[in-house]
């Protein structure tokens, strides 16, 4: 029997692959079994439902579920012939004909604002607002039409400037609830205060600091409408197979695949958030499978997030004539 020696690079490379496996076989068993499934049959009927970016992914399936419990959708797309077909085929599936698409582009403040012209030209109330939408770019740095950081125009300024303009229309539906969209990668960044237009900052890592911005948005929100009957929740959908991770490089597109919740899962947190009872009256919390999850300490800094909301005020351009929070 002849035996061939192994080379110390031919150990390395097997110690190595053998590392990564086990890593991808533990992530899987850990996120498979903390994913959070809410199994309420309660209705929405009589509901109307503001929902951005609802193509594809989570923001998708959340619409689907909301229109098998009877709620009136209003789909916010900035592709407006994919949202269409979207409507299209969701309306066949459940029955539910109160599904409507209007254009909405999140980067632009000129396409928020009309959007949000036509919203209150056309809606008697908004029962739920879900600030869905969100990008990420791996390398591509990109500028909206104002001159923003393509990311943090879409995933905070957006959604922020129409919370703003939706105020007014929000109170007079009163009870009623505003869902931000965030990540549990808030936990990794920091909103830098003194560049809130990060133009040179790599894109993808971007995304994870706009998380962040959500959270502080979102708690800032939240103690603004303390004395009125809006609610302000914030989720994490968790680790969701979605297009936003549709170029991460191998091996980690195999964890993507194979490992993280698919959509279906990733927006049950969302859809228990808009649905559930027994989170009237809540406001300024965070959701995690399912499950309120406490926040770290450092984006619970009031006075950071008080300044913050005041430079997005800036970053918006919001006008004297605006509502304000």
């Amino acid at each position: 029997m002849e035996f061939f020696p192994i080379s110390i690079f031919q150990l390395l490379f097997t110690s190595i692959l053998s590392v990564i496996v086990t890593g991808l076989i533990c992530v899987h068993i850990w996120l498979k079994s903390t994913v959070g499934k809410f199994y309420s049959n309660e209705r929405m009927d009589g509901k109307t439902v503001l929902i951005t970016g609802g193509n594809n992914g989570i923001g998708l399936e959340t619409i689907r579920d909301l229109a098998r419990r009877g709620a009136r959708i209003i789909m916010a797309s900035r592709k407006i012939d994919l949202g269409n077909q979207v409507r299209d085929s969701i309306m066949k599936e459940t029955g539910n004909g109160n599904i409507i698409v209007k254009k909405l582009d999140l980067s632009s403040q000129k396409s928020v604002r009309e959007f949000a012209d036509e919203i209150l030209r056309t809606e008697k109330k908004i029962d739920v607002l879900i600030h869905n939408a969100g990008c990420a770019s791996t390398s591509n740095k990109k500028k909206s039409v104002d001159g923003i950081e393509m990311t943090y125009a879409t995933n905070h300024y957006g959604p922020f400037l129409l919370t703003h303009l939706l105020i007014d229309l929000l109170k007079k539906s009163a009870p009623c609830r505003i869902i931000i969209i965030s990540s549990a990668y808030y936990k990794i960044a920091n909103v830098d205060l003194s560049n809130l237009n990060p133009l040179d900052t790599f894109p993808f890592f971007l995304y994870y600091v706009t998380k962040t911005a959500n959270v502080m948005f979102g708690l800032e929100l939240a103690k603004r409408l303390k004395d009125t009957k809006i609610s302000v929740l914030i989720v994490n959908p968790g680790m969701t197979n979605t297009d936003i991770f549709k170029k991460v490089p191998f091996p980690l597109n195999l964890a993507v695949k194979h490992s993280f919740k698919n959509a279906w899962e990733g927006a049950q947190t969302t859809i228990m958030t808009a649905v559930s009872k027994k989170l009237d009256g809540v406001t300024g919390k965070y959701y995690s499978d399912c499950r309120q999850e406490e926040l770290k300490s450092f984006v619970k800094n009031e006075v950071k997030n008080k300044i913050f909301w005041e430079e997005s005020v800036k970053m918006c351009r919001l006008r004297h004539s605006d509502p304000t929070i």
